[in-house]
C-alpha cells in the first residue's frame, strides 16, 4: 500500500501530513479543488466542496484529474463513496448551458430533459423563464441571465455561459512592454480569462495583478470600466496604466468621492458605486455612462452585497475579477462563481515564490502573556468585549517595540485594528499613522516617504489591507485584526511579498494574548496561509523583551 501523505475519508474531507516528504507535491495538486478547514501543526485537514469542483471543472480541471491526484497522494484507497460523488458532482457543470439562438434570443438548453424539466419547476427560476422555443431549451427573459445563473447554482446545477458578450466601444490599448514583459503565469492568467470570457483570476499581492488586469484591457481593446476598494487604489490603477500600457492621461478618468470623471478608461471606488440619496442609488448611471466591453474588479473578494446586485444586470459584459484569495467571510463565493465567473486560474503563492517574483516570507505568532489585572478583566467582560480587551492588550506595546528594535534598519508596518490602539502605538514608537480619518494627501506622501526610506516604521488600520504598493516593506507586526478573518490575514502578508532588492525573506509576526479569543480567531485567521503553504513559528513574547546576549 502506498505511503502517500493524504487520508481520504467517506465524508469528503482529506487529512494532510505535514510532516511528509510529498506534502507540498501534494497540497499543490490538492488546492486545486479543496479548501483548507483546519490548520494545526502536524495534520491539516481539507474538504472537497461542490462550489471547489465547479471552479476547478471551469479552471479546465476534469473529474479524472482530481481522481488521480487522490488516488497517487493518498495512503488508503480513496472511498468508493467519494469518487462517485466527486465525478457526478464535476459532471454537473455544463450539462445546462446558457447561450443564444440563432435570432439572438437568450436560452437556457440542455439534453438532459430531466434536468431541464427539474429546473423549469424550481419556484424562483420558473418566472425567469419565457417560453419554450424547442424542446430542449427554455428562453430567458434578457434582463435575467444573471439572477437564474445564481438560483440553478443554488439548486446544484451550474450552468455553463456561453451567450457572448457585448464587444463594447471599441478604444485602441497596447501595452507599452518597455524594458519589461508579461511573466509566464501572468500571460497564461489573460489567455485563460480571454479564452473563458469572464471570471476570476487569484494570483498572490505582489504577483502583478493590476498587470493581468492591463494586459487585458489590451487584448479586448475596449472601453473598460475599473472598480477598486478606494482612492488610493484607484490612483495607483491609473499610475500604473499610464507607465505600462500606451494610455495617456487624457483617456483615464476617476470617479470617486473627489472627481466624477468619464472617460474611455474609468476607475471608479466601491464605495461611490453604492453611495445612496434619497434611498437610491445615485451613481448607478456610471454602469450604462459608456457602451463598456470589459469591467474590472479589483479585490473581488471585497465586492460589496449591493455591486452584486447591480453586476446581475451586467452579465452581456466581459467581467474580470482580480483577488489574492477567492475566500469571503459572508460566504458569498458562490454569487462571485455566478456573477464575475468561475475560477479561470490560481497560481499558488508557493510557487510563483520559487520562480523567484515575489519574496519569501517567514511567519510567526508571538504569544503574549496577559497580567493579572488585565487577565481578571477580561475574565469577567462579556462575551462581546473579550475579543476588544484581548486584542488590544497594553502588554503587547512593549512586544512590538522589541520586534522593530530587532529588525532596526528594515522597513516596518505596524498594523492594528483599534483606533486608540493605533494612537497608542503611534505615540509609543514616535512613528506617523495612517487611518481612514487620514486625509487621501496626506496618505499619499506617508506611503511615498516609506517607499523611499525616509520613514521606517508606519503605523497603519485596515485602510493599508488593501491595493497598496510598499515593495520595500520587509517587517509587518500585526497587533489586532478582524476576528478571524483569513482574506485579511493574506492581505497583510501580501503587504510584504513584492520582491526586496536585498532578496531578503520578509518577516510577519501576529500578537496574539495567550489563552484568550485573540488565539482562537488566529488559528482561523491563519488558515487560508497555511493552504498556500506558509509555516506559522510560534515564539514566546519574553524571548522578545529579553536583552540581546
Amino acid at each position: 500500500m502506498a505511503d502517500g501523505p493524504l487520508i481520504v475519508q467517506s465524508d469528503r474531507t482529506v487529512l494532510l501530513e505535514v510532516a511528509h516528504p510529498d506534502a507540498e507535491s501534494a497540497r499543490h495538486e490538492l488546492a486545486v479543488f479543496a479548501e483548507l478547514e483546519r490548520a494545526p501543526e502536524h495534520i491539516h485537514t481539507y474538504r472537497i466542496t461542490r462550489l471547489g469542483l465547479w471552479n476547478a471543472r471551469a479552471a479546465g480541471h476534469t473529474a479524472e484529474d482530481m481522481l488521480d491526484t487522490l488516488s497517487r497522494w493518498t495512503r488508503f484507497p480513496v472511498p468508493a463513496s467519494v469518487t462517485i460523488d466527486i465525478s457526478e458532482t464535476v459532471n454537473r457543470y455544463g450539462r445546462l448551458v446558457i447561450e443564444r439562438d440563432a435570432e439572438g434570443a437568450l436560452v437556457l438548453r440542455s439534453t438532459d430533459a430531466a434536468v431541464l424539466a427539474e429546473v423549469a419547476r424550481n419556484k424562483r427560476i420558473q418566472p425567469l423563464l419565457i417560453g419554450r422555443p424547442s424542446p430542449d431549451s427554455f428562453a430567458v427573459d434578457a434582463w435575467a441571465r444573471g439572477h437564474i445563473k445564481q438560483e440553478l447554482l443554488k439548486i446544484g446545477w451550474p450552468a455553463e455561459d456561453l451567450a457572448g458578450y457585448t464587444p463594447g466601444t471599441p478604444h485602441e490599448i497596447d501595452l507599452a512592454e518597455d524594458g519589461w514583459t508579461l511573466r509566464p503565469y501572468q500571460r497564461q492568467a489573460v489567455d485563460t480569462f480571454t479564452e473563458g470570457g469572464s471570471g476570476v483570476v487569484v494570483l498572490p499581492c505582489g504577483a502583478g495583478k493590476t498587470l493581468v488586469g492591463a494586459a487585458a484591457m489590451a487584448d479586448t481593446k475596449t472601453t473598460t470600466l475599473i472598480l477598486v476598494t478606494n482612492t488610493v487604489s484607484a490612483r495607483q490603477w491609473r499610475d500604473e496604466l499610464l507607465r505600462r500600457t500606451s494610455l495617456t492621461p487624457e483617456e483615464i478618468g476617476e470617479y470617486s468621492g473627489q472627481a466624477k470623471e468619464i472617460k474611455p478608461v474609468t476607475i471608479a471606488t466601491y464605495q461611490i458605486l453604492t453611495a445612496k440619496r434619497g434611498g437610491q442609488y445615485a451613481h448607478l448611471a456610471l454602469l450604462d455612462a459608456l457602451d463598456w466591453g470589459l469591467v474590472v474588479y479589483d479585490e473581488v473578494h471585497l465586492l460589496p452585497a449591493p455591486v452584486f446586485k447591480l453586476t446581475a444586470d451586467l452579465q452581456a459584459r466581459r467581467r474580470l475579477g482580480l483577488t489574492a484569495t477567492l475566500v469571503r467571510e459572508d460566504g458569498r463565493e458562490g454569487d462571485v462563481f455566478s456573477l464575475i465567473g468561475p475560477k479561470r486560474f490560481d497560481a499558488p503563492w508557493k510557487e510563483i515564490e520559487a520562480q523567484g517574483f515575489i519574496s519569501p516570507a517567514a511567519c510567526y505568532e508571538v504569544r503574549v502573556d496577559l497580567p493579572d489585572g488585565d487577565r481578571m478583566e477580561y475574565a469577567a467582560a462579556a462575551d462581546e468585549d473579550r475579543y476588544r480587551i484581548a486584542a488590544t492588550a497594553p502588554a503587547k506595546i512593549d512586544v512590538v517595540r522589541g520586534l522593530v528594535e530587532r529588525h532596526s534598519g528594515e522597513r516596518i508596518l505596524v498594523i492594528g485594528q483599534y483606533l486608540d490602539q493605533i494612537d497608542l502605538l503611534s505615540e509609543s514608537l514616535g512613528a506617523p499613522k495612517i487611518t481612514g480619518a487620514t486625509p487621501i494627501p496626506e496618505r499619499e506622501e506617508l506611503f511615498q516617504a516609506f517607499r523611499v526610506g525616509e520613514i521606517s516604521v508606519l503605523v497603519v488600520s485596515k485602510v493599508a489591507n488593501f491595493s497598496i504598493d510598499l515593495p520595500e516593506a520587509s517587517v509587518a507586526i500585526q497587533v489586532s485584526g478582524s476576528f478571524g478573518s483569513r482574506q485579511e490575514e493574506a492581505q497583510r502578508l501580501g503587504r510584504l511579498l513584492r520582491p526586496k532588492k536585498s532578496g531578503n525573506t520578509a518577516s510577519f509576526y501576529t500578537l496574539i494574548a495567550r489563552d484568550t479569543v485573540d488565539q482562537d480567531f488566529a488559528q482561523n485567521r491563519q488558515r487560508f496561509l497555511a493552504e498556500q503553504g506558509y509555516a506559522y513559528t510560534i515564539l514566546d513574547a519574553d524571548g522578545i523583551l529579553a536583552p540581546a546576549a
